[in-house]
């Protein structure tokens, strides 16, 4: 097959109404943030456009979000090669690992309404398992928690089990039953779709229907994404992509599986405008905050969802596609993977990959913004691009971290040291410091200190306004004519919360 022609197809500015997530925008300072994310989209989609090209793929969707909104998307290329059909919003790829947190989702959900633990041994919910043999005699029994976290002991398992998505709950059970080892369960990371399969036997089992129907009528519904399947069978045909594989400079077409046992590991086919719905909900976790619940998942059991659990890499060679060195450290929560870098950024998301198909979602849960890209050849390589365009694309539109809004007993603290420095008079008044404070503060080395800065510092011109870092702990500026002055602070855990520690630097003005 000569290799098709690619076409651009426009892209498309989308503005999602979630009826059934409400999202309120996390504590962001600046208020123009989605037309600075908006003027990224050439930028961004020449970087996509590029990333198809050179690793042949014949059909890309792509999208960028912010503050729960689709800033924009775009595609490029075909889903259907044969056909010429040209990939857009509403394609419907197959998204392969990306499902894997719809079933940890599905587990959490059933474990908010009591119906298990996540630290329950997985056979008292497949009673197939409770005769493994384990590598050990003094390992320990697998729990739900284990199969969540790729921690069960089961050997990695790409490419096998892409191979075994239409097996049935008996070719499941009948390779549990003799199933092989490679550590024991809890003491290591190994990424296991076996373990994924087994959750979604779990779920089966414990809602006593089809684990599809369970997350089609727990999550796909709520969330309003009516074009998801898990059966490429019931996707209309022209919505379809189909997949395939690079192979002596030619596209073959790759066979599609159907649904069956294996589907909760890597299953779901779903379109940009569904699986936006599902980033916004996942976006909406951050801040903690008061205020109602989404209907889907409480938004402390999605945070739940998106910490680290089980430490999976250290990587002191990363690199951005600009070239920036950023090591970086991963490590994977509940179905979903976590990742910080060098600059203290945190992403969390997942990649999938079956043959015919790659794609990745990531967000930045405390910048508020994500992409996703869906790709129709085999094992396309979106993961650390996607990380790269982030990357480009914070820098690009000059986004900072969410703005913590300061508590009360924070700012009051403020304003007690801003009385009380340079000179210290009366300091040791109570209500303000706790009682560790002048022990391990001289009061003379205190003074010393403060006057020494402040003669440096010159007439103080202004007192910028409270960072917080958390409800406790923050900092803030003090302008001189000369230099400029940092205080920082922590308050203890007593109620009135009181000074703990303290200090005091010169900072470039």
């Amino acid at each position: 097959m000569k290799p098709v022609v690619l076409v651009v197809i426009a892209s498309l500015l989308l503005t999602i109404s979630f009826a059934q997530t409400t999202y309120n925008p996390p504590f962001f300072v600046d208020s123009n943030r989605l037309e600075k994310v908006k003027s990224t989209k050439a930028v961004i989609e020449a970087l996509y456009r590029q990333q198809a090209e050179k690793n042949h793929f014949p059909g890309i969707v792509y999208g960028v979000m912010v503050d729960g909104k689709l800033a924009y998307t775009g595609s490029y290329g075909y889903t259907n090669i044969e056909k010429k059909i040209p990939a857009s919003n509403t394609s419907c790829f197959r998204i392969a690992s990306m499902s894997k947190s719809f079933t940890a989702m599905a587990i959490l959900q059933l474990r908010d309404a009591g119906k298990l633990s996540l630290d329950d041994v997985a056979w008292k919910y497949i009673p197939e398992m409770k005769n493994i043999n384990y590598l050990t005699t003094d390992a320990p029994v697998i729990t739900i928690r284990h199969l969540l976290t790729h921690a069960a002991g089961f050997p990695e398992d790409n490419p096998w089990g892409d191979r075994q998505l239409e097996d049935t709950d008996k070719d499941l059970l009948q390779t549990i039953a003799k199933v092989s080892f490679s550590n024991v369960p809890g003491i290591a990371y190994e990424y296991s779709n076996l373990g994924f399969a087994l959750l979604g036997k779990i779920i089966t089992n414990v809602t006593r229907m089809p684990y599809q129907q369970y997350i089609t009528e727990h999550i796909f519904r709520p969330l309003g994404m009516t074009h998801t399947y898990y059966e490429y069978a019931k996707v209309p045909d022209s919505l379809l992509a189909h997949g395939y594989r690079w192979e002596n400079n030619q596209w073959k077409e790759e066979a599609l599986l159907h649904d069956g046992s294996y589907g909760a590991m890597g299953g779901i086919i779903t379109t940009m405008e569904d699986f936006a719905r599902y980033m916004q909900l996942q976006l909406s976790a951050w801040p903690a905050r008061n205020g109602a619940e989404n209907k889907v998942l409480k938004r402390s059991s999605l945070r739940e969802m998106q910490k680290a659990a089980n430490f999976s890499s250290l990587n002191a060679q990363f690199k951005y596609a600009s070239g920036r060195s950023c090591p970086t450290a991963a490590a994977y929560a509940y179905g979903l993977r976590w990742l910080t870098d060098c600059d203290n950024r945190i992403f969390v998301g997942h990649t999938g990959g079956l043959p015919g198909f790659g794609s990745n979602w990531t967000i930045m849960p405390d910048y508020g913004i994500g992409v996703v890209c869906f790709g129709n050849v085999t094992y396309a390589p979106t993961a650390v691009f996607n990380l790269s365009v982030l990357d480009t694309l914070v820098s690009l539109a000059g986004l900072k971290k969410r703005a913590i809004p300061s508590s009360a007993i924070l700012e009051q603290r403020k304003q007690e040291l801003v009385k009380l420095l340079p000179g210290w008079n009366n300091a040791k008044q109570p209500g303000i410091f706790a009682e560790n404070f002048f022990a391990d503060y001289s009061l003379d080395a205190l003074k010393k200190e403060s006057a020494r800065l402040y003669e440096k510092a010159g007439r103080i011109t202004a007192v910028e306004e409270l960072v917080p870092e958390n409800n406790l702990r923050g900092s803030f500026i003090l302008k001189g004519e000369k230099a400029n002055i940092k205080i920082s602070f922590t308050l203890t855990p007593e109620h009135p919360a009181l000074i703990q520690e303290y200090h005091i630097t010169e900072i470039a003005k």
